[in-house]
């Protein structure tokens, strides 16, 4: 069974006695592909807390309505946006709000580490990079250390992640923990 969700409810649906893992494979692509681009994940971060109309997007990242609305499609047709009631717009034009499902979390595909740095990037780019927050910091950690000190550092930002506070102001966040030394290692054995 699965949930289809359309302006906020899900409506139940049964695949059909062929759906298989082709079926799944299809919708694994589908959803990678969906995600492929910094754009689209930062049109999911735009619409987390609030929903957002194809023209607010549009005017968030400098798009003309139509490229917009390619992405807008792409994200809904894979359940990483959801269109929430029609609402009354500019010169009383019927417009339809997107919320971010948050289903892209949990959705795994190729090249991902890369594209989330460049998304990144692009979220900073324009920003006084001396005024912002930044720690960076070595750590000599056993791996269950490790693992522990991961599983805090989510826990507290998924703590406030889960609590927005509806008068606040939107932030973004980004964490990588990384090996240390691999570069130099490699040089003193000779392979680089």
């Amino acid at each position: 069974m699965f949930a289809t969700l359309r302006y906020g409810r899900a409506v139940a649906t049964t695949p059909s006695a062929s759906a298989n893992s082709d079926d799944a494979d299809a919708r694994q692509l589908s959803a990678g592909r969906a995600l492929a681009s910094p754009l689209r994940l930062r049109i999911l971060r735009f619409c987390l807390y609030d929903a957002h109309t194809n023209r607010e997007i549009a005017e968030e990242f400098g798009l003309n309505v139509g490229t917009s609305l390619h992405h807008v499609r792409t994200l809904v047709n894979n359940g990483f946006l959801v269109a929430e009631e029609p609402r009354t717009g500019r010169r009383g034009a019927r417009e339809i709000p997107y919320r971010a499902t948050g289903l892209s979390w949990s959705t795994r595909i190729d090249g991902q580490g890369a594209l989330v740095i460049r998304t990144f990037l692009e979220e900073v780019d324009g920003l006084d990079l001396d005024e912002q927050f930044m720690v960076r910091m070595g750590f000599k950690l056993t791996a269950e250390r490790l693992e522990e000190l991961q599983n805090r550092l989510v826990e507290v930002i998924l703590e406030y992640h889960e609590s927005p506070d509806d008068d606040g102001a939107r932030h973004g966040l980004f964490l990588s923990v990384h090996p240390e030394g691999h570069r130099s290692s490699r040089t003193e054995s000779g392979s680089e």
